[in-house]
């Protein structure tokens, strides 16, 4: 079995629990090998790399079977832009907080590794957008598993963002800007901005304005087969543009749409896995302070 385990920055109180990953897959004779930014956050916090084997990054993900994303979900968002096409299955274990895409909690390694080799997983595909445009951005890499924004790039005026769904006109935002989600997405940025949650299995975009001028303007729920095209006005002369945590500048003239791509993430989770506990759990959906 080939693995690559993947992570970026760490604080030095987890590192027992990389050593405990790392034991655990020695002791099962499970062959992996590290991604060169993981072995560079290891090194700044003093953990010996030496005797493992680095990954780099000219090097090809050919052969390779299973990822391991040691961190939150934005390593977990990392790694789907590392695995790209090649759909390699990502096991998220969360140093982080939240926690919504990387699920395995630090102290249930053993566990998940365990009920790995035992085969007690699924595999969840979950759809990827793609960025289409007249000029290369993000080198190449255009697309996100959570979402694509348009936004102001900086405290200047708000911007005008046409949209238009399958070529049909849909609403000029005024706003500070536009977010169009996956599913997966919808407990991000769009949830922030009052879009909606929907489920990882649902076929579905959401398209959530940032601040709006017209408080009548509300999120919109429209089918993944769509393709989702704009055109940006403003008094600024650069706007910026993002896929999941990846952002760049770019001018009014750069021609953007989007749509679902081709291929898809895949996400391993385990038997006791549950979305709804999981927004349950994240969200403090029944909590209160009172008892």
């Amino acid at each position: 079995m080939n693995i690559v385990v993947h992570g970026i920055g760490f604080q030095k109180e987890f590192i027992p629990f990389i050593k405990q990953l790392f034991q655990i897959l020695g002791d099962k004779k499970i062959g992996f090998s590290l991604t060169e930014s993981f072995s560079r956050s290891l090194k700044k916090i003093d953990f010996d790399t030496k005797g493992f084997q680095v990954l780099s990054k000219k090097s090809s993900f050919s052969g390779v079977e299973f990822i391991i994303s040691v961190g939150g979900d934005g390593t977990l968002l990392d790694s789907v832009c590392l695995v790209g096409k090649t759909e390699i299955p990502i096991i998220g274990i969360n140093t982080g907080r939240l926690g919504f895409l990387a699920t395995v909690a630090k102290e249930d390694i053993e566990k998940a590794i365990n009920g790995f080799i035992a085969g007690d997983f699924s595999i969840e595909s979950r759809s990827l957008l793609s960025l289409e445009s007249d000029q290369v951005l993000f080198n190449g890499f255009n697309f996100g598993l959570n979402e694509f924004t348009i936004h102001k790039r900086d405290t200047s005026s708000m911007i005008t963002v046409h949209t238009y769904v399958n070529g049909q006109y849909l609403n000029s935002y005024w706003a500070d800007g536009l977010i169009v989600s996956t599913p997966t997405g919808s407990t991000g940025y769009s949830l922030s901005c009052g879009g909606p949650l929907i489920t990882p299995g649902a076929r579905n975009f959401v398209i959530t304005p940032v601040s709006p001028h017209n408080l009548n303007v509300r999120p919109i729920v429209v089918s993944d087969d769509s393709e989702i095209s704009f055109v940006i006005e403003g008094r600024s002369e650069k706007f910026l543009i993002s896929l999941d945590s990846r952002s760049t500048a770019i001018d009014a003239s750069i021609k953007l749409r989007v749509k679902k791509a081709e291929f898809s993430a895949k996400l391993i989770k385990f038997e006791d896995y549950s979305y709804f506990d999981t927004l349950r759990h994240k969200l403090n959906w029944g909590f209160d302070m009172r008892n």
